[in-house]
Formats: C-alpha cells, sequence, structure tokens
C-alpha cells in the first residue's frame, strides 16, 4: 500500500496538537511547521474526531462552533494527501453545504453558475469502471445469470435499467453468437435520463451484433427511473425477459422503512444503527484502522444522532420504491439481477449516515491509495466528482433531493420478498468465473463472499457491492 512514511501508535489525544494551535496560523509559523510534522496515524485520528465533533455541532445546530471545527479540519485535509487527509476534504465541503442551506439564498447564489458536463460524467464514470474491479465481476455474474436462465430461448428481451455501459452486453452479445443452436433474437431496452449516451450504446452494440450476425434490436428509453413509463419497455407476450439493475435501485428509497416494518417479520431492527464496533479494520494504519480507534477514543453523540430505529422514520416517499418493485414483478422476468452498494447510506439521522459514509468512503479511498499514485489525476477525479458528490448528497441532502439510500442486502432480500420476488442463487460457475477475474485483477485486498446465493464483493472484510438476482413468484 502507497502509504506516508512514520506512521506509528498514538500515545496521547491527538486534540492536544489543537490546543497549541492558532485557527489561523499565518504561513511559516512555528503552528504550520508543527501540522507538517504531524505523523500521518496522528493526523489521522485528529481528523476524525475533527469531522465527528463538527457534524454533532451542525446536527445540533451550533453553527458558531461548528465553523471552528471546519477552520481546525481545513488546516489538515488536502485533496492530494493521504487517504484521511483526501476523504476528509469531501467531509469538510459536505457539512459545510449543509450550513449553507440554512440560508437558502446563500446557497442558491454560490451555486447558480454550478454545472455537471455530460463529458466529465462520462468520463468519471469510465474511470471508476477501470481504476476498480467492482462493476467488471457485477457483469460477469449478471451475464452468467442471464445466460443460465435463458437456455433454449429464441427470443430474448433485457431490460437495463442504467443503459451507460456497452461492455456488458457486448460480452453478451459474444457468448450468445457461440450458442450450438445459433444466437436468439436480441432486444435491449435501455434506460437512462440521456439521450447522448443512450445514442453511443445504441451504435456500439448494434455495430457489435452486425459484426456477430445477431438478429438485435435497440430501444432507447430516455427517463430518470423515477419517472419511468413502463408502457416505454414494450414487453410483449411471448419473449423471455431479463431485467438489469445497476446501483439504481436505492434512488428510489424512501426516507424510511416502517410500512416494512409492519408488514415483514424479516425486518432487521438494527438495520439503521450504528454499529461502531462491528466493523473489522482495513488494515494497519488505514482509515478503517483509524476509525475504531477514535470510537475506542470516546464518542459522545449529539441528541440528533441517537434515533436509530426505523420506525422513527417518515414514509413519505416509500410507496414509491413499493410501486416500482410491483411493476416490475408485473412484467414476470425469467431472471433480475441487482447490483447495489451494500452500506447504510439510508440513516435516520445526519449523525448515523456520517458515521457510515466515513467506514465505506474509507475502504473506496483506501482501494486507490493501495493501486493508483496519489498524484494521479484520474484517481482525483473519481474521488472529487464521483466520491465526493456522492458524500455531498449522503450528508447536505435531505427528503428527495437524498438519492444516494445505499442499503445492506438483507433490507433488499426484504423488499424482493415483499413485492414478490424468490431469490435465485448465483451458480457455481458464475461465481467461479468472478472469483478467477478478481484474482487476475493483481491486488490482494479485493475479495468476494458467498451470502446466501448472492455475491458480496469486499475490500478486505468489508463488504462494498451486493450482487443477487431474483424472478418473480406466482
Amino acid at each position: 500500500m502507497l502509504q506516508e512514511e512514520g506512521s506509528s501508535s498514538v500515545n496521547s489525544s491527538p486534540l492536544q496538537f489543537f490546543s497549541m494551535m492558532s485557527l489561523s496560523p499565518s504561513l511559516g509559523s512555528p503552528n504550520n511547521l508543527l501540522l507538517r510534522e504531524m505523523k500521518s496515524e496522528e493526523r489521522g485520528l485528529c481528523l476524525i474526531h475533527l469531522l465527528l465533533t463538527c457534524a454533532n455541532h451542525v446536527a445540533a445546530g451550533n453553527l458558531e462552533n461548528a465553523n471552528t471545527s471546519l477552520e481546525q479540519i481545513s488546516l489538515l485535509a488536502s485533496p492530494d494527501g493521504d487517504t484521511m487527509q483526501r476523504i476528509s476534504v469531501y467531509f469538510m465541503e459536505s457539512l459545510a453545504d449543509r450550513i449553507l442551506k440554512t440560508w437558502p439564498g446563500i446557497h442558491r447564489a454560490l451555486n447558480s453558475t454550478r454545472m455537471t458536463l455530460l463529458s466529465d460524467e462520462i468520463l468519471v464514470q469510465k474511470l471508476f469502471f477501470e481504476l476498480f474491479p467492482f462493476l467488471k465481476v457485477a457483469f460477469v455474474l449478471t451475464n452468467q445469470a442471464i445466460i443460465e436462465a435463458m437456455e433454449g430461448e429464441k427470443v430474448i428481451h433485457i431490460i437495463d435499467l442504467n443503459a451507460a455501459e456497452a461492455a456488458q452486453w457486448i460480452a453478451l452479445l459474444q457468448v450468445l453468437s457461440a450458442r450450438p443452436e445459433g444466437p436468439p433474437h436480441l432486444r435491449i431496452t435501455g434506460v437512462h435520463p440521456k439521450k447522448e449516451i443512450l445514442d453511443q450504446v445504441a451504435h456500439r452494440l448494434t455495430e457489435e451484433a452486425e459484426k456477430l450476425d445477431i438478429p438485435f434490436q435497440f430501444n432507447p428509453v430516455v427517463s430518470k427511473l423515477e419517472n419511468l413509463n413502463f408502457d416505454k419497455l414494450r414487453v410483449k407476450t411471448g419473449e423471455a425477459l431479463a431485467i438489469s439493475s445497476t446501483l439504481q435501485l436505492h434512488s428510489l428509497l424512501a426516507w424510511g422503512d416502517e410500512v416494512m416494518q409492519r408488514k415483514s417479520p424479516l425486518l432487521s431492527k438494527s438495520s439503521n444503527g450504528i454499529h461502531l464496533q462491528r466493523v473489522l479494520p482495513i488494515g494497519q494504519s488505514t482509515l478503517s484502522d483509524l476509525l475504531e480507534k477514535d470510537m475506542i477514543n470516546g464518542y459522545t453523540p449529539s441528541p440528533d444522532s441517537t434515533s436509530s430505529s426505523p420506525a422513527s422514520l417518515t414514509t413519505s416517499n416509500s410507496m414509491n420504491m413499493e410501486s416500482f418493485l410491483n411493476a416490475l414483478w408485473g412484467l414476470s422476468p425469467k431472471i433480475m439481477v441487482v447490483t447495489e452498494q451494500d452500506c447504510n447510506h439510508n440513516g435516520p439521522t445526519l449523525m448515523d449516515r456520517v458515521l457510515e459514509a466515513l467506514y465505506s468512503y474509507a475502504a473506496l479511498f483506501d482501494c486507490l491509495e493501495s493501486t493508483v499514485s496519489r498524484t494521479s489525476l484520474e484517481r482525483l477525479k473519481v474521488e472529487k466528482m464521483l466520491f465526493g458528490e456522492e458524500i455531498k448528497n449522503i450528508i447536505s441532502c435531505e427528503g428527495s433531493e437524498r438519492k444516494e439510500r445505499h442499503e445492506k442486502l438483507d433490507k433488499w432480500f426484504q423488499r424482493f420478498d415483499l413485492a414478490g420476488f424468490g431469490n435465485v442463487p448465483l451458480s457455481y460457475f458464475g461465481m467461479l468465473q468472478a472469483r478467477r477475474f478478481l484474482q487476475s485483477y493483481g491486488c490482494e485486498g479485493y475479495r468476494m463472499r458467498d451470502e446466501n446465493g448472492c455475491v458480496l464483493i469486499c475490500w478486505e472484510d468489508r463488504p462494498m457491492f451486493s450482487i443477487s438476482a431474483w424472478r418473480s413468484r406466482k
């Protein structure tokens, strides 16, 4: 792992350093020298403590103390430093953005010209695909599940709820072209909010299908998931249907699970709670290591952070997810494969989400720390434009604006069960293919775990993404 030298255990509270610091030291002052001489682990512990303290102040509405914490964090955080320095930048920005929303006029004024170019959006998704193995493993497992479910079928229709990446379906076309009985007629319906992306995917798939001499149609549906008109999917009788959802369904989640708790005895009452001791350290002197140490040193939640029962949540949007899954069930798919982030980012309070996001994004930043140089521009873009924006959405946003509502696999089991879906265990052959690919990736930190016929892709012992397969239960 690429780590800063001089990492050592901390014998005293890192906050002692701040008793010797002014809030705004001048360049070249002894205080700045002290900051530069602080060892990586000491600085990491200090940043974690300051972030949690700041989040507590923000949750309690104590803006003056929150401002003081942010000023202290800014002295230590850096977008091109070690893992803790880098991740702290985005948590600091997110907490500051949440504070600014207290004054909507100021917040709108500061963000009035902010825009994301489509080219940047495509680039950052491409970089995530290339720098991490998560999506590639998900595509291997998804394709294998579809191939097995569609054995012998002559007309196949696949609905891709996030048709942003053609590589997955190019690989499937190649496998289908080699079927002994000949390739089927394949129709792919791609759903995406950006027409330009659908056009690119359609061009690449049509070109590949012609090359392989496979009868092929691409049906583009320009739509956000929450506004999807199911009639536009054009599902026909006589075709075998498969559905693929990659990192999409969480955006439809309601804030609360009160409806689920009443209906399903499977609901785990601790799903949204704060479990500080259950997360295993990722590795010596990694960010998760530091998080564990800071929790041991003591953390007192604010009143805002103590509500951990799902029953305490509102259910304003819960029917969105329920009706969407019911509509998918009504299509009677032979197979539906779902990939989601395996994290608790849909907690009821700010502190729930800050703690869980620190743990999960710690692992993602550690992945990059282990495999990519700190000076890499591609790494910086993924951290800022993808992870930074997700962290901001989790921490700064509420209500329908908060889209990054990632939840754990057991919660998806409950949701699909209530919607009438039965779990289809992923095959041994599919898991073997995925495991071989992961082993060939060249980084020992990535691991795969079988969880009741589903797959968890992990960084060390930390689950990061889940892949599960389902079919309509009649």
